[in-house]
């Protein structure tokens, strides 16, 4: 099964500290829950670290299947989340039960895992402009990747920012 990422990276491709955003884009959270729900029956995998920095009200994240990925087994999750020690093994899962569309969405290791994997075929990257303090970061982009779409600038508290895709 295929599989998209999405993410938010400044422009040393920070995307987060202390295991939180680096930057407050209430635009850029609606793009991500517009892109990860759609009008369709879609899948976000992330790791456990990700999982444990959502907000406990937003656990897990609706009108989506969630799966969280973590070296061992992981049972302090709620009915309806899966948990899966690898990604081939959440993406088998998802090629059975038909779901339309999966997105990787964080951390750092499974972004850097993830990017290289044969069948991550699309990048949604949120470019924010400037260099923030950051301890966790996006890997480079393959050449394999081109920008097919760069959003207009947006600002949102004196942040510019915009929505790119890239495609293989």
């Amino acid at each position: 099964m295929n599989f998209s990422i999405i993410a938010a990276a400044d422009e040393k491709l920070g995307i987060g500290i202390n295991n939180r955003l680096p930057w407050d884009l209430k635009a850029d959270l609606k793009h991500f829950s517009a892109i990860t729900i759609g009008n369709k029956n879609n899948a976000v995998i992330m790791g456990l670290n990700t999982w444990k920095s959502l907000p406990e009200k937003f656990r897990p994240l609706r009108n989506r299947l969630n799966i969280v990925l973590s070296k061992e087994k992981y049972d302090d999750l709620p009915e309806g989340v899966y948990n899966f020690q690898s990604l081939d093994e959440a993406l088998e899962l998802l090629d059975e039960i038909k779901v339309d569309e999966a997105f990787v969405i964080g951390g750092g290791m499974l972004y850097a895992f993830s990017i290289t994997h044969p069948s991550c075929h699309k990048i949604y990257l949120t470019e924010v402009e400037g260099v923030f303090d950051c301890d966790a970061f996006f890997p480079p982009i393959p050449e394999v990747f081109k920008k097919t779409t760069t959003g207009e600038l947006n600002e949102e508290n004196n942040i510019k920012f915009r929505f790119c895709v890239y495609e293989k």
